[in-house]
């Protein structure tokens, strides 16, 4: 939080998801232990956040990327001018990749002097805390007084040297309960070693350019194929399924086409909607966020004579 800008004066509001998700209890305590004051507002109902923001004061946002696009969309669409009708300076943002096309639409939207950094971590390795940007937003310093981090080739193993592309392995040197020794990330980056601008003298990693499994991150939840085509065997559907990620109003789209066996195709749309319904309960009940359905007739999706395409993603087109 400091390393972003944060200090005892602010405010900050936390727009994580609360409950088991580490990224909202993780900010707060940290928040709280520099002296901040601390807004745990969670996510979701927008138009209640911004009132917040008018009435607590707030200084600093705490949200996905996305997120903190659609907060600022939405006090336009109440007529406020978040440069202006809000206090908001700082953005301190996590729980999905943020690219630097997008950094500069959330300065377009709350602006120019909007200080927003993106932080780096998962609940396995404690959570938020093992990196962060710094105002000169060159790498995501890690905590080497609490990580150790490495890069391995994905494919062999192999330590890589500095400033080599590869999988990110961190082993945790003061976490308790369950210690993590060289622990694959699956994310794919870089690390950096000389000093920053900033002062800061710790290992720097860069920003993440993929994955070397096939996790998707979607509204700062991850989701496997595997999760939704489990689900859609349990309901007594075609594992042949298409999944289509997009980007719309800065929010991430799921959209889930799910091929019908011949028992369970229906000519009457009112059937057919309602089975789109429960197979999306029961996908958001899996995942925890809400996807749309669609049911198609058997055979429609193109089938591939090499590894099935399961997966779209279109959200790389805006990037």
């Amino acid at each position: 939080a400091v390393m972003g800008g944060a200090s005892k004066k602010d405010i900050a509001q936390i727009c994580f998801g609360y409950g088991m998700f580490t990224g909202a209890l993780g900010l707060h305590y940290g928040l709280e232990n520099i002296g901040a004051a601390v807004a745990p507002t969670s996510s979701g109902n927008t138009e209640k956040q911004i009132m917040y923001m008018k009435d607590f004061g707030t200084t600093v946002l705490v949200a996905t990327p996305s997120y903190a696009m659609h907060i600022g969309e939405v006090a336009q669409r109440m007529g406020l001018d978040p440069k202006k009708d809000l206090k908001v300076k700082i953005g301190l943002v996590g729980g999905e990749g943020m690219t630097a096309g997008m950094r500069e639409e959330m300065r377009k939207l709350w602006g120019e002097d909007f200080v927003v950094t993106q932080n780096y971590g998962m609940s396995e390795l404690n959570g938020p805390g093992l990196s962060g940007e710094c105002p000169e937003l060159v790498g995501m310093h890690i905590s080497e007084d609490h990580f150790i981090p490495e890069i391995i080739n994905p494919q062999t193993g192999e330590v890589l040297p500095p400033g080599e592309k590869g999988e990110l392995v961190i082993t945790c040197l003061t976490k308790k309960g369950l210690p993590m020794i060289r622990y694959r990330t699956r994310d794919i980056t870089r690390l950096f070693y000389e000093p920053c601008k900033c002062g800061r003298t710790t290992c720097r990693m860069d920003l993440l350019s993929g994955r070397s499994d096939d996790m998707l991150i979607i509204r700062g939840v991850n989701v496997f194929p595997s999760q939704i085509e489990t689900v859609l065997i349990e309901q007594g559907y075609s594992p042949n399924y298409l999944i289509e990620v997009d980007r719309v109003n800065n929010t991430d789209t799921l959209d889930i086409s799910v091929e019908m066996n011949p028992d369970q195709f229906s000519d009457k749309m009112k059937v057919m909607q309602e089975q789109e319904k429960a197979l999306a309960l029961a996908i958001k009940t899996m995942l925890g966020i809400n996807p749309k359905v669609h049911l198609v007739s058997p055979k429609s999706i193109t089938r591939s004579e090499g590894k099935a395409v399961r997966v779209i993603d279109k959200r790389k087109l805006h990037d």
